[in-house]
């Protein structure tokens, strides 16, 4: 992992064409790597989560050439790597297993980010109707313990068409379904990083079966 945080420093310190062009070497050797770290996550996880196909980790492997037209940043590149392992890839729709390595701001994650309506509105139904299947999930102590960030960008009042005076109105507000865990950078460079890495998804397998069984039956 040092090679792959070594040139993302200096990408983010020289972020620009010109210095992206004489070090195209380098990024297509830390690619390389990246990619066959993610091929080895990919192997790990389908060993609990049955329903990870044998993705290809291209079509899992996030670009890190940013689209700037509608940006009010103007920087060509992502100083960050980050892969999405999901039943149909990365842009399915489904929940999924991530991760992200950046200079001070690697971490693991997983659920559905910003989901597409529909998907959205299936897993607030599957709530809804089945609350306690939920927090029994959600409230398992080492998943608490584990996944300290949340990312879900939570509505002020219930969505449309739900009561706002039901009892578990706080889990139906959220716009997006992930959570993650913060990685140090000694921690990357631990030989055992991909190790604990598998073993953060496995207490994250349940939370993913729960949205992908939610998309799944209220499609």
């Amino acid at each position: 992992m040092k090679e792959i945080l070594d040139f993302l420093k200096d990408l983010e310190a020289n972020n620009s064409r010109e210095w992206f062009d004489q070090n195209r070497e380098r990024y297509d050797i830390t690619r390389k790597k990246f990619l066959a770290v993610t091929e080895l996550m990919i192997h790990e996880i389908r060993q609990f989560d049955d329903q990870i196909p044998a993705l290809n980790p291209k079509d899992c492997v996030f670009r890190i050439f940013r689209d700037v037209r509608f940006s009010n940043d103007k920087r060509p590149f992502k100083s960050n790597y980050g892969c999405f392992m999901a039943r149909g890839g990365k842009k399915s729709g489904f929940a999924g297993y991530y991760m992200h390595i950046q200079p001070g701001e690697s971490f693991l994650s997983g659920g559905i980010y910003m989901p597409q309506p529909e998907h959205l509105h299936a897993i607030r139904q599957e709530i809804y109707y089945h609350p306690q299947d939920y927090i029994r999930v959600i409230d398992e102590p080492q998943f608490k313990k584990i996944f300290t960030k949340e990312y879900f960008d939570k509505l002020k009042n219930a969505p449309k068409g739900y009561p706002k005076e039901w009892e578990h109105a706080e889990l139906i507000k959220n716009r997006s379904y992930a959570v993650g865990h913060p990685v140090k950078e000694e921690e990357l460079y631990a030989p055992d990083f991909l190790v604990k890495a598998v073993d953060l998804f496995k207490v994250l397998h349940p939370f993913n079966r729960y949205l992908n069984r939610a998309v799944d039956e209220n499609l």
